[in-house]
Parts: C-alpha cells; structure tokens; sequence
C-alpha cells in the first residue's frame, strides 16, 4: 500500500514542529513503512535550503488570477520506505522559517490560509501531473491540508483525483481555518476564483459567508480520524462551556453524520519507546539547564522580559534552599485548551494560586514550562512572583523539557479538552505519573489510581474543587504511601502506546 500525507508540520525535519501534529507525522510513517507500506510526506518549504535535497520538478499553479510556479524537492532520508518532500514558494518562507504566522485582530489565519491554500494546490497539481506518486491512501492532516479534499471535488481540473481514497485527521477541532468565501485577499473566491462549489458542503455552520476548510474536509473525506476513542465521541456532541465540556465546536451534526455512516474513526496517537531517556539527570544538574536556557531567551532581546528575570530571581532561590517535598511539573503550550482551569477564579482566588499554596502545604515546587498566549503568559508570570514555590518557564527547551519528565514526581495536566495529547506519554515513559483532567485521549492513557491520577466536573467550578482534592489526595499518597506510589509509577512506565499498533490499525480502519 502506497500513503501519501500531507501537513503543515513534520518533525522529520528541522524547524517544522509547532505541535503534536509534527510528532505524528513524523513517527506514523515510520510504524507505517514496517507494515510494509512505503509513504510519502509533503509540508511546505518553510526554509529549508540548507538540507540535502534533490530537486524533483516544477508545478504552475493557477492561482489568485495568475500562474504561480513552485519546486519540490525530495529530501535524503535515510528510513526505509519514507520519503519526504517539500514544496517551495516565497509565500511559504517569507515568515523567516516560522511555520505559523499571527495575523492583526479581526483576521483570524488570513497569512496561513493563503500560503496553505497554494500549497494544496500545488500537491493535487503534483499528484495529477505525476510528480507525486499516486497513492492508495491520501491521508490530510488538519485545516492546513484540508483544500486539498476540496479542489479535488470541485475543480475539474482535478477531477481525475477523485477515485483516491482519502482519509483526514483532525488533531485539533478548535482550530477551523475559517475563512471568508468572498470580498478578502484571504478567500475561497480570491484564491481560486474559477471554482464552482456546493457552498452548503463548505460553509461554517455559524457563519455561512465563510468557508471553513475543517469542515469542508470532514464533509468530503472518505474517512474521518480523531486522535482517541473517547475524543471521536465527545465530538459527537455540542461543547458547552459553562458546563466546561469542549465538544464539536459547531462541526458535531457533520461528525454525527460521518459517525452514522460509520465513517469516523478513533484511533490514539502513539509514543516512540525506543530510546526512553536514562534517569541520570540530578536537580543541581536540572537548574544549570534552565538558567542556560533563560539566559539565551535573555540574550534575544536589548531589554530583559519581566518573566524571565523574576523566573532567573526565583531559579536562585531554588538553588539556594533545598527542597524535601515533590517536584510537580508540566510541559506544554500555554493556551486555553491546557491551562484555563488554572486560569479560573476559585474561591476569591486565582486556581493557580491556589495550586501553589496546596503544594506548598506539601513542602513542594512547582515548574511549568511552555508559552503561547500573551494574556496567559502575563498571568503566570504574575502567579509566579507572588508565590515563592512556583517557577514558570516562558519558552521551549527541548533540554529542560526531557530533564523535567525525568525528574518531576508528578505530571500536572489538567487540560479542559485533550484530542490525544503526548506530553502525558512522555512523563509514563520516564515513570513520573500524570494528574489529568479524564477527557480525550487523557481519559484513554491514564488510569485512577493506577497508573495516575484523574479528576472529572460537569462545571468549571466543580473541575476546580476535583482538581484540588485530587492533588491532595495524590500529595498525601506520595508522602504517606510510598510504596503505593512508586507502584503508580512503575505502572505509568510500563505502559506502551506503540505506533506499530496505530499503523496496524490505519491500514484496517482509516485507509480501507
């Protein structure tokens, strides 16, 4: 079986990674080729001149009123059976290698939905023009790729395409690419201004002068993936986020619809176990690692961030006094999905805080690192001052990070919705149990008292107060149970999330 994937990210190759997406890429096809399949991996050149790569052909685009002519390059691989290629436009590496660009307020993905829809356009061009070989399975992943379904529908250019089997992941149902059809420089019509199209099949069922490609794509796919068994089903219902429960946000009747035509499948995403990291890293060793990382986001700037200096005071006071209680850790981007209910009011209090002060309690520290939304960034940075247990950490260090799964004795992962989620994974892996928030691909990877710790609420209100009493009870185990303990954590190391399983089952379940 020949799969041809097609993403935005792909940590196969340097600078592509954002988020979970670029994992999956990078990992599935591997488990994939060992299942006897060979795989193709397309995502835009961002910027990748400097690596080794053989130039494949040329394609010429109609786009935006005018032909556009693009590269593609396969890039040398050494894994059996994958092949990676990239192609490329100054619109997909004007942004100076970032692979998302942020856009001024009231034109939500305008940047990336124009350079996006090139780059679809150039794959069904690559594929008709045999540049790409036809494949079995054409597998999209997420808005970025999601014109790809659309063109071949309905530009007849590309009808020739439409007997290939498609398959389409959603990673992240909150993110929709929602575009206007008309009257903007980023459009449907703007784009490709030929096309004939059901708008009833692409429009945004909230806004129906829009175009949402996530839609679009989950209209027109032969099969629909969700990243766990428990996300396909709660996106089957309506969010309701006074009740905290992220569900369909607006796309459940389409999913509903692919689910009773049994079109939707759930499939976790899996963890690469071949290299688990050695528990030799020590906390003095830990510390030297974070200060290295906060004096190089120092150096990038003339003027020192308030978050990083306060984050530098409280390293040395960390340093300076030793700790007898837990490490709680938590690694990951710094945005509603993850940490609103940290975010919330409880009791008169920031929860944040309130974590903090129960840690304390328990003579612990707690270091989270990750950025991502300013308004949060701000909040965490403010928590982290008034209290003199808590270090935040505004930024990514892959170092830090791994160090971090290794040393921590509790994962705190209380996200208010989780497709799949790795960061978890990662932590079983080094055998640091995990305190999850029980939905999604959260609520498929770790067990109550057994291989971790899980709260549940049907309010935000009632998630809080779940949260506190399950981290006390987990603090108290930890320091009265020990042996209880180190059995949770020898069970969350042993458990396996194997690719091999996941390949096996796309074959079975998404590309047939």
């Amino acid at each position: 079986m020949h799969v041809l994937m097609v993403a935005a990210e792909n940590d196969a190759l340097p600078g592509a990674k954002v988020g979970g997406v670029a994992d999956v890429v990078r990992d599935i096809p591997k488990a994939l080729a060992e299942q006897g399949c060979s795989v193709d991996v397309i995502i835009p050149d961002y910027g990748f001149g400097h690596l080794n790569r053989q130039h494949i052909g040329q394609l010429n685009v109609q786009y935006k009123g005018a032909l556009h002519q693009l590269s593609v390059y396969k890039i040398e691989s050494t894994q059996s059976g994958v092949y990676q290629f990239v192609i490329s436009h100054h619109l997909f590496s004007d942004a100076g290698g970032a692979v998302y660009c942020n856009d001024a307020p009231g034109r939500p993905f305008a940047t990336d939905a124009s350079k996006y829809a090139l780059f679809n356009a150039a794959v069904c061009e690559g594929l008709l023009q045999g540049i790409f070989r036809r494949p079995d399975a054409l597998h999209l992943h997420d808005w970025h790729s999601a014109l790809v379904a659309v063109l071949i529908k309905y530009s007849a250019r590309y009808k020739p395409l439409q007997a290939i089997h498609t398959a389409y992941t959603v990673h992240n149902l909150a993110l929709q690419g929602i575009r206007p059809f008309k009257h903007d420089d980023s459009s449907l019509e703007a784009w490709f201004e030929d096309l004939t199209y059901d708008r009833y099949e692409l429009c945004d069922p909230r806004y129906s002068d829009c175009f949402n490609p996530m839609r679009s794509a989950i209209n027109l796919a032969d099969k629909v993936h969700l990243v766990s068994p428990t996300y396909s089903q709660e996106v089957l219902k309506a969010s309701n986020y006074e009740q905290g429960f992220f569900g369909g946000e607006g796309l459940e009747r389409d999913l509903q619809n692919k689910a009773n035509a049994s079109n939707v499948v759930g499939i976790l995403n899996g963890c690469e176990y071949t290299e688990i990291p050695a528990h030799n890293e020590t906390q003095h060793s830990l510390y030297n690692q974070i200060e290295q990382s906060l004096f190089i986001w120092m150096a990038t700037q003339t003027q020192v961030q308030s978050s990083h200096y306060i984050a530098h005071q409280r390293l040395q006071q960390f340093k300076s006094s030793k700790s007898t209680g837990p490490l709680i850790t938590s690694v990951g981007r710094l945005t509603e999905q993850k940490v609103l209910l940290l975010a919330q009011q409880y009791d008169q209090t920031l929860m944040l805080d309130k974590v903090c002060e129960l840690i304390a309690q328990f003579k612990g520290r707690l270091i989270i690192l990750g950025s991502g939304d300013s308004d949060l960034e701000a909040l965490f940075c403010k928590a982290m001052a008034r209290n003199s247990n808590f270090l935040f950490l505004k930024g990514y260090a892959q170092g830090v990070g791994d160090t971090l799964y290794q040393l921590g004795d509790l994962f705190l992962m209380p996200s208010s919705f989780e497709p799949c989620g790795i960061s978890q994974m990662l932590a079983m892996r080094a055998g640091q149990p995990c305190l999850v928030h029980s939905v999604g691909g959260l609520k498929d990877t770790v067990v109550h008292n057994e291989t971790g710790f899980c709260f549940t609420g049907d309010s935000l209100n009632k998630q809080n107060e779940a949260l506190l009493s399950t981290l006390e009870s987990a603090l108290s185990m930890h320091k009265k149970q020990p042996k209880q303990w180190l059995e949770i954590a020898k069970n969350a190391q042993s458990q396996r999330f194997s690719w091999d399983t996941v390949a096996q089952d796309y074959i079975k379940y998404l590309y047939r």
